[in-house]
């Protein structure tokens, strides 16, 4: 069951952040603000769930997959929120160029969860 849980919330979340991108990128002028309100509130309520659901087993493995994901992860916080941190701050617009990269540093640690469960 452990494997389970970690593939299922693994793929959710990286569905989770693929759709945040698709709703930040995609969405924004197709939708009403109010309406793009309530796809990023999905978005949200999705990606938490999906950290449960990897939460409940993440505790008791290990491997090469797993440090993988979790470096990932520290990357992609550093470079995807902390460039939104120093953007909003800072007001650089260059600064969001760096924000892709850890969207895709996020995305790669999904896969290797998703793949240590397989």
């Amino acid at each position: 069951m452990d494997r389970t849980f970690l593939l299922v919330g693994a793929v959710a979340a990286f569905l989770a952040v693929t759709l945040g991108a698709f709703g930040a990128h995609g969405l924004r002028g197709r939708l009403s603000p109010e309406m793009l309100a309530v796809f990023e509130t999905g978005v949200r309520y999705h990606l938490y769930h999906a950290l449960i659901l990897v939460a409940l087993v993440m505790g008791r493995m290990s491997g090469r997959l797993i440090q993988t994901a979790g470096w990932s992860f520290v990357a992609g916080i550093v470079l995807f929120s902390g460039s939104l941190y120093a953007l909003a701050l800072s007001g650089v617009t260059i600064l969001g160029a760096v924000t892709p990269i850890g969207g895709l540093a996020f995305l790669v640690g999904w896969a290797c969860l998703a793949f240590a469960a397989i």
